[in-house]
């Protein structure tokens, strides 16, 4: 697990208390035993009685803000209580995400359109990458076309694989909220429960969309994570990003831009080639979401003191380990399921791409350790993965997967080694990772034979399909097959 709490948000910039709370530059926020405490249930939203006074009641609210910007608070305070969406505001995220962009990296880079030299340079490297890659994988290609893209094309292009891997996580967070107060009191509190996750759905789309406008500042493709973020078939990279990872890095840029290339191609394959194994990733990310557990005495807590003047206050409460995931087996399994399939993918990524380019780049083993350690340092991909829901690869697996599809390619050929892709029964366990020797020598069905006995079938023969028939060990599974057909 990450130790960064979920919460849907980027680590604070301001510095903290000794409570783990961003200062108020302020002194803003009102405690239980103030006006903003749970006796005045009116306490802070600018109403007469409350913290903005009877004078004024939007005095709270707007009072410190300069004139100019008061039509850019009113806009913003509307979507956020008009929103009847999902549990996240996702046209929010989605501007947010192109205003973060648009302001440029800490660099100073600003984003740009990509330019037909760039898109050709980057359409030779896929094609090249492509190419290289027959050699190594039984796997045909998978991008049908090769783009390079602009930050904001990113953001674009992205944005509904977002959705799929967060709504589910952010779900749950929304459904305990709405269970915070008694049942008794939640006919009578229909408004509030409302405006409560309209703006919960507004806070989400916030910190998803900062997150996600940063990560478009870094990544260098669509496959950064190791899951399908772009189109199906389209093998990305971004030219603006790629440049900024070569630099200081020594060695001729076309290598790094063709070494990137290279695994942009060999994930669009196994994604391409392996139908189910997208489904099986985001749904591992959905019976993690299931697990997620709400401190609901916190919660409780956060909405009785929410002060609307300091909309950041329920932002930092989400941020403060109030979503931890059930220690149960099903929670257990669903984290492993999702951190091996993770590893496994990445692993043969980086064993292929090694492969094919060892003997043609001068550069392959730097650019592969480089890449490697980004990855182990927790760099932004890894990191912002691990804000969004949680979780993030840990770098002894993946180094573990390249090992032993290496160990497999050596043992069985490179079509015994992606044979494995066929079904997730066939593919390597946690488990098998800690002892990737065992898994590589022990005794395996014939998988040509198995084919050819399944074509039999088709044309109209039933063999026995028992693995014993096949040469290999009968594991018990082969019932439940014979069953399924």
């Amino acid at each position: 697990m990450s130790d960064t709490p979920f919460g849907f948000g980027l680590p604070p910039e301001e510095p903290e208390d000794g409570d783990g709370k961003k200062k108020d530059p302020a002194g803003g926020g009102q405690g239980a035993g103030g006006q903003g405490g749970p006796g005045n249930p009116f306490a802070g939203f600018g109403l007469p009685g409350g913290a903005g006074g009877a004078d004024n009641p939007f005095a709270a609210m707007f009072g410190s803000l300069n004139p100019n910007d008061l039509g850019a608070a009113f806009q913003q305070l509307g979507q956020m209580l008009s929103y009847e969406g999902g549990p996240v505001n996702w046209d929010m995220a989605k501007q947010i995400a192109r205003q973060t962009v648009s302001q440029g990296t800490p660099d100073g880079t600003k984003d740009a359109s990509v330019g037909p030299a760039e898109r050709a340079s980057v359409d030779e490297a896929i094609r090249l990458a492509d190419l290289w890659l027959d050699g190594v994988t039984s796997l045909p290609s998978g991008a049908n076309t090769a783009v390079a893209w602009s930050r904001a094309e990113w953001v674009e292009a992205t944005l509904p694989a977002w959705q799929q891997l967060v709504d589910p996580v952010a779900e749950r967070v929304g459904t305990a909220m709405s269970e915070v107060l008694p049942e008794e009191m939640q006919s009578v509190a229909g408004p509030l429960i409302g405006m409560m996750r309209s703006m919960g759905g507004a806070m989400f789309g916030q910190q998803i969309g900062q997150a996600v406008g940063v990560l478009a500042g870094e990544v260098v493709g669509s496959t950064d994570i190791g899951l399908p973020l772009g189109p199906a078939g389209k093998a990305a990279l971004l030219p603006l990003n790629v440049e900024a990872f070569s630099k200081d890095l020594g060695v001729p840029k076309d290598e790094i831009r063709l070494y990137l290339a290279l695994r942009e191609a060999a994930h669009q394959r196994l994604f391409a080639h392996v139908p189910w194994l997208r489904s099986h990733m985001f749904g591992a990310v959905e019976g993690y979401a299931r697990g997620i557990k709400v401190d609901t005495s916190k919660l409780e807590d956060v909405v009785g003191q929410f002060d609307p003047t300091h909309p950041e206050e329920l932002q930092d409460a989400l941020q403060q380990g109030m979503f931890q995931p059930e220690d149960t087996p099903e929670q257990k399994t669903a984290l492993a399921r999702l951190e091996t399939a993770l590893a496994l993918v990445e692993g043969w990524v980086d064993a292929v791409v090694h492969e094919a380019a060892k003997s043609r780049l001068t550069g392959a083993d730097a650019l592969r350790e480089t890449l490697r350690r980004r990855r182990a340092s927790g760099g932004p991909a890894e990191q912002t993965f691990a804000t969004l829901i949680g979780l993030q690869l840990r770098p002894r697996r993946l180094r573990d997967a390249s090992r032993l599809w290496a160990s497999l390619t050596d043992a069985r050929g490179v079509d015994g080694r992606d044979g494995l892709w066929e079904h997730p029964d066939m593919l390597p366990t946690a488990s098998d990772l800690d002892d990737p020797d065992g898994f590589v020598h022990h005794e395996q069905p014939d998988f040509s034979e198995l084919d050819k006995m399944l074509g039999e079938a088709a044309d109209g023969s039933k063999p026995n399909l028992r693995k014993d028939d096949t040469g290999g060990q009968d594991t018990g599974k082969d019932d439940k097959d014979d069953t399924d057909k």
